[in-house]
């Protein structure tokens, strides 16, 4: 039976994909493509195909978690276009980089090597920082942050407070309270940019982390401003691989009717779920991104294309595994602040 010209069970299966994968872009700030894309290739789809349909995926998810974000308090709109200026830059000059790996023919290996070690580095890094802040009882940073709030410098990590001393002019309010440098922003962006044109992904993986352990941005605001410079990038992405006829709407289309409530529902987390866990939970996305990937360049390496469906299995599983442990914390945190309204009444 089809439906659109798809089969129901393909429509079910984009629909539930959807919405798992809009729960961990609201919450986290990326994951669109990093597994839409692998998972259309796997089932088939030509990658010009598989690479449109997932950026007009992830333009779409990201409107619709960034308007949750704002709706938050989340999103510093000043410090995601100085964002987008620097990594576009940086974005031109990684690619130049790479076109010069892929001269000389070292592309391939090359970036798949610095692309494990950077998912796994960060992945390690975020997890380690996030259980040795989880010891400390001081409740983090709140997850409504408004224009005028002071953060207190224990909640800013040691290398975003060393770059908010360096008081080179001009000097730009953020959201939290705290003044940066503008340079410093520019220079911050300028190299996740690179690193994005350099591995050729989206780099929502690499902006996230950088906006809190770099600048000093509280977590929840880092996820909202990094969904707004995603909502441009992927904008730009989708319109241009759509002029040559390589977004499928018969994709898309269930993709983002699952996502619209999966990207709310992560976002409206992320006002609930302890900041530290945010961190735990983004940290083992990475580190299970990072060992699939190894996997999958194993495989190409010594000729099993079997272990390209173990890669996305792992991917699969990672999603799975991480979304439902957000929704978990997400009703057990909503259960917790019902429970003293409960008691209150009875007495």
């Amino acid at each position: 039976m089809e439906l659109f010209g798809i089969s129901v069970v393909l429509l079910g299966t984009f629909t539930g994909f959807g919405l798992l994968i809009g729960i961990l872009f609201g919450f986290f700030g990326m994951g669109g493509s990093f597994l839409v894309t692998p998972a259309l290739l796997v089932m088939g789809y030509e990658p010009n195909v598989a690479v449109g349909s997932g950026l007009a995926f992830v333009f779409g998810t990201s409107v619709i978690a960034t308007l949750k974000h704002r709706d938050l308090g989340q999103v510093d709109y000043k410090l995601g276009v100085l964002m987008i200026a620097g990594t576009t830059a940086g974005i031109e000059v990684g690619k130049i980089g790479l076109e010069y790996l892929q001269h000389i023919g070292l592309a391939g290996s090359v970036v798949s090597v610095a692309y494990v070690l950077l998912l796994g580095g960060i992945g390690a890094f975020v997890t380690r920082e996030a259980l040795k802040g989880g010891d400390d009882d001081s409740g983090g940073l709140e997850h409504d942050v408004d224009e005028d709030a002071d953060v207190e410098d224990a909640d800013i990590p040691d290398i975003a407070q060393k770059i908010q001393s360096y008081r080179i002019p001009p000097m730009m309010s953020l959201r939290g309270g705290f003044t940066v440098s503008l340079w410093m922003i520019l220079a911050v962006a300028f190299a996740t940019g690179l690193l994005s044109g350099f591995l050729g992904v989206g780099g929502g993986f690499i902006r996230m982390p950088a906006l809190f352990y770099l600048i000093g941005v509280p977590v929840p605001v880092a996820v909202g401003t990094d969904l707004f410079e995603i909502v441009f990038s992927g904008g730009i992405g989708s319109f241009l691989y759509a002029q040559s006829g390589a977004v499928d709407l018969s994709i898309v289309v269930p993709l983002l009717a699952g996502s619209a409530l999966g990207a709310r529902l992560g976002a409206a987390a992320t006002s609930l779920v302890e900041e530290e866990d945010i961190k735990v939970y983004f940290g083992v996305m990475l580190l299970l991104g990072a060992v699939a990937v190894a996997i999958r360049e194993v495989g190409n390496a010594i000729q099993m294309p079997v272990l390209d469906t173990v890669s996305l299995a792992i991917i699969l599983g990672a999603a799975l595994l991480v979304s439902g442990a957000v929704s978990y914390s997400a009703v057990r945190e909503l259960r917790d602040e019902a429970r003293p309204t409960t008691n209150a009444t009875a007495d």
